[in-house]
């Protein structure tokens, strides 16, 4: 995973032709919903080299909901370990800071963007799925980041149902996608509106400042072309290999077929993760109970 001076300027290009589309392409349209003003006031306690952590204590706490969601979260499978947690205060000390602030994104996230469409259905709990599935996949490699994976997860979709509020005919769009076989959704949703899910999810991340990363990465995930080329940085492969693995894992615990994207570049993932089939089988038996949780 050798870092060379072309996978230096990929994020960068990515975050130009963002804002290129915004002003001038097809992007110009799009609704973006405005980042919540407590996700904002949480990011930039986190700015610190030292975050202020009773700024984001009153954070968690300014909202009932939010409370309980930590709460939760910290009595889970993933982090349960003694008598359950009670409080706020508890459960950032359980989940740690990194981890708190991931959840209390994720939350006000859901909050910022409604989903109320049938094609969308559980959209929030398989993106809640995916989130925990990139978080135990992120702890299994060496030098990755949980929360980077955690936040990769919950966004790595979230084109649609910003595109389901503001792109005319975005439903029907979606219905045809899922029944042609000559060619990709992704492909259907270009030929149809000159923009994807991918690349509005990656505007989302970007308007709404999260990592370079892991804008990247949302831009990236359906052009699976990538893993194991030059075409990024290894931070962004390993969150979209990491995202095709987290994906497949929650079909086979759904009990649906491998799609398309898992049977032409499941292996390129594993082989950039250096994982074996029999390690993610293995993950997938640790992982039932944290996806039963979801």
């Amino acid at each position: 995973m050798t870092t060379t001076a072309p996978e230096l300027t990929r994020t960068a290009a990515i975050q130009a032709e963002l804002d290129q589309a915004r002003r001038t392409g097809p992007l110009q349209h799009i609704v973006i919903p405005p980042c919540p003003e407590l996700l904002a006031r949480l990011r930039a306690a986190m700015a610190y080299a030292e975050p202020d952590l009773n700024e984001i204590a009153r954070i968690a706490a300014s909202d009932v909901a939010m409370s309980a969601t930590l709460i939760r979260s910290s009595n889970g499978p993933l982090f349960a370990a003694g008598q359950p947690v009670q409080t706020v205060g508890q459960a950032m000390n359980r989940l740690g800071l990194e981890h708190t602030a991931s959840v209390m994104a994720g939350f006000l996230m859901q909050r910022a963007i409604r989903v109320n469409h049938a094609l969308l259905t559980r959209f929030w709990e398989r993106s809640t799925k995916r989130a925990l599935a990139m978080a135990f996949i992120a702890k299994k490699l060496p030098g990755s980041s949980p929360d980077l994976a955690h936040t990769f997860g919950l966004f790595a979709h979230v084109g649609m149902p910003v595109m389901m509020q503001s792109v005319k005919g975005y439903a029907g769009t979606m219905i045809e996608a899922r029944a042609r076989i000559d060619r990709s959704p992704i492909a259907t949703e270009n030929a149809n509106h000159r923009t994807d899910h991918a690349v509005v999810g990656a505007l989302v991340a970007r308007v709404w400042r999260l990592a370079p990363s892991v804008v990247a990465a949302i831009r990236l995930h359906h052009d699976l072309e990538v893993l194991g080329g030059s075409g990024a940085e290894p931070e962004v492969h390993t969150l979209v290999a990491a995202g095709l693995v987290a994906e497949h894992l929650m079909r086979r615990h759904e009990a649906e077929e491998p799609d398309a994207d898992w049977l032409s570049h499941g292996q390129a993932a594993l082989d950039w993760l250096d994982v074996s089939l029999d390690d993610m089988l293995f993950w997938e038996e640790e992982l039932r109970e944290t996806l039963d949780s979801a």
